[in-house]
């Protein structure tokens, strides 16, 4: 290990005592959480000025501090499963009304597809605005290589059916699924916690002498799952602020001025998305500036880590105690949110790179081809897996579909995690948005017992 290595770590090692020491100081989450964004940008511009790009010596220190980045989005990964299962099951057993569960669920589905019809339209619009299309784009060797690899994975999903999709989420396997080994794992881990939680409220209604050791079973496995993610959720600032410093030190400068128009159009498309959040939510009665005060920090990780998925205790969590969601309609609106109706990486993504490729095959930009395009958007966003890549998923499902090449994604991989970052943040802002609206239609909010049961 050169000198140069130890004295950047050793720099970060200060910012680490220097998060802890405001950590000690009792400042909110959002306040630490913006602390560790900030500090993670300015030293991984440090380390990107006085290295270089593509140093060695970067790499390296990555190396060691990604310990600390990776290290924590997989301690959420590995909380998700146990949080949707006891999450899942003790809502449906706690329900007041059984019957509600059909209702959440319609609801909370139909928000997301809605919002996803919506942003495909937006993503639509802003490409056809800013004249972006796949013409001049450079395919160099990484590009290439990345074309095999999308090639060779279009097999597995330009197949793939409609009945098939709804297929995979049956949890044929519960405890395959809690390894998360597909990308619809999730919701056949949230089908296989309501049909138990269903089970035991049938043997609680037909056995009496049960119904006391179920609550009590509930009630223990709950506050020992929640008590693990609020563990996790301390280490929140450490992550930003390693996953921060890899995004900006590893940053190609010229790549990203080369594809600055659509990084700029992505990002209008994503905050025009998030306005159309806002004014959901005020229509059920929610201040949209104390909608995304509160939801600030969740968005912050989502744009940290991108990944939707490993959002979910966070995003479970600020669902209660912020927005105060009741727990069932929280779990499921951020369980289905990180693999249905993604607005981002399902919505925006696919319809911008339609738009820009289909001109240089010959498809006019009509009517036709829009409709086509935002139907086939909506109904492939089922089981787009909540993790980095699944708007690379998306473009597969959606561009072989309208008869057009999947060159271009391979052709942004550059820039993609620049503008996956933001997207990843839109899909999370989604799930919220679903179950803040869905808990304000039903007329349900979480009660004071809830709310401490999950900041406890």
């Amino acid at each position: 290990m050169s000198l140069a290595v130890i004295i950047n770590l050793i720099v970060f090692i200060g910012l680490i005592f220097f998060l802890n020491t405001q950590q000690r100081k009792e400042y909110t989450l959002s306040r630490l959480v913006l602390i560790g964004l900030i500090s993670g940008s300015l030293y991984g511009l440090g380390l990107h000025v006085i290295h270089g790009e593509g140093s060695t010596v970067i790499k390296t220190t990555l190396d060691w501090i990604n310990i600390v980045g990776s290290g924590y989005v997989g301690l959420l990964k590995m909380v998700i499963m146990p949080l949707v299962l006891v999450s899942m099951f003790s809502a449906v057993v706690k329900l007041d009304k059984s019957g509600s569960l059909g209702k959440i669920s319609g609801v909370t589905i139909s928000v997301l597809l809605v919002t996803t019809m919506i942003s495909a339209l937006i993503g639509i619009a802003v490409t056809h605005t800013f004249g972006l299309t796949a013409d001049g784009l450079t395919e160099g060797a990484r590009e290439t290589a990345r074309v095999a690899v999308l090639e060779s994975r279009i097999g597995r999903v330009s197949d793939l059916t409609i009945p098939q999709m709804l297929i995979s989420f049956i949890p044929t396997n519960p405890f395959a699924d809690l390894t998360g080994t597909r990308s619809t794992s999730i919701i056949a881990v949230v089908i296989f916690a309501i049909l138990s939680g269903i089970a035991a409220r049938k043997v609680s209604q037909e056995k009496e002498e049960l119904a006391a050791p179920i609550n009590t079973f509930v009630d223990v496995a709950q506050s020992i799952v929640m008590r693990l993610v609020k563990m996790i959720m301390a280490l929140t600032p450490y992550g930003i602020l390693a996953l921060l410093t890899k995004v900006v030190a590893t940053s190609n400068a010229a790549d990203i001025l080369n594809l600055l128009g659509f990084i700029v159009a992505s990002y209008v498309a994503i905050l025009l998305m998030f306005v159309v959040h806002g004014l959901l939510v005020s229509f059920v009665g929610v201040n949209p500036v104390d909608y995304f005060k509160k939801i600030w920090p969740v968005l912050t990780f989502a744009f940290s880590s991108r990944s939707s998925a490993a959002t979910i205790p966070l995003n479970v969590e600020a669902q209660i105690t912020k927005l105060r969601v009741p727990p069932a309609i929280a779990n499921l609106s951020a369980t289905f949110g990180a693999t249905i109706g993604q607005n981002g990486c399902a919505g925006i993504y696919p319809a911008m790179l339609a738009v820009m490729v289909a001109p240089t095959m010959g498809i006019p930009i009509d009517a036709h081809f829009i409709l086509s395009l935002v139907a086939i958007i909506t109904v492939s966003s089922f089981g787009i897996a909540g993790v980095g890549g699944g708007a690379t998923f998306a473009a597969l499902i959606v561009l072989p579909a309208m008869g057009l090449p999947v060159t271009i994604a391979a052709l942004l991989i550059s820039i993609e995690p620049l503008i996956d970052m933001a997207r990843t943040a839109l899909n999370v802002s989604g799930a919220m948005t679903a179950g803040t609206i869905t808990s304000r239609v039903l007329g349900e909010k979480s009660t004071d017992e809830q709310v401490e049961s999950a900041q406890a």
